[in-house]
């Protein structure tokens, strides 16, 4: 995920738009596709958790051939989760009558010997994304080391960075043009993830312009 320099209005917003709308759209793509691949990063993704895998234990399955990864049920981590709030639980609910509008991918980002799980939950009408969080192995049992839940928000592994794109809408933007961008790059640090780079991009509504700032 990135933020945005020197693009014109309509490219810079398509832009935008691609980081929350187009990784939704990815997610809603996985919803129809099985099985797992391996990106460029490293990561592993794996199409959305299915109802029939919501009984599974919250615990972590024994390991792949692969080594380090471990296929978990996300909507089960979701649910049991006491950090997850009531209102993302409670829109977490199949799109159809077997598939849960979840997108999990498979990385390295806290430095352990088992694949971290970065969960992205979207809305099942428009695929936005409405919570992000991720898991870390403690003693065979997955924990929430890091949650974002305000909407629109989607979040991607980036060798063992987390990168995450919030979006802001004024009340009058519709769903194509917000007015901010904000992407903010986390690292693993002293057991907790800390903030490594910050980059916002204000999309200017009389000028025509987006006018972009690097935080580090």
């Amino acid at each position: 995920m990135r933020g945005l320099t020197g693009a014109g209005p309509e490219r810079a917003r398509g832009s935008s738009q691609a980081v929350i709308a187009v990784g939704a759209v990815l997610a809603a793509l996985a919803l129809f596709v099985a099985g797992c691949g391996t990106g460029g990063t490293g990561a592993r993704d794996e199409g959305p958790a299915h109802a029939s895998a919501v009984a599974g234990a919250v615990a972590s399955p024994s390991p792949s051939p692969s080594g380090g990864y471990r296929r978990v049920d996300a909507v089960s981590l979701i649910k049991e989760d006491p950090k997850v709030s009531a209102t993302v639980k409670r829109e977490l609910k199949p799109c159809d009558a077997n598939a849960y509008p979840v997108e999990v991918t498979y990385g390295y980002l806290t430095g352990g010997s088992v694949n971290d799980v970065l969960v992205n939950v979207s809305s099942c009408g428009d695929w936005v994304g409405i919570a992000t969080y991720v898991y870390r192995d403690v003693d065979g049992t997955y924990k929430n080391v890091f949650k974002a839940e305000e909407s629109p928000v989607y979040a991607e592994i980036d060798g063992t960075d987390l990168t995450v794109t919030k979006q802001v809408y004024e009340t009058d933007d519709p769903v194509s043009n917000p007015s901010r961008e904000t992407v903010i790059t986390y690292r693993w640090k002293a057991g907790r993830f800390t903030e490594h780079a910050k980059h916002e991009t204000d999309y200017s509504k009389t000028s025509g312009t987006a006018a972009s700032a690097q935080d580090n």
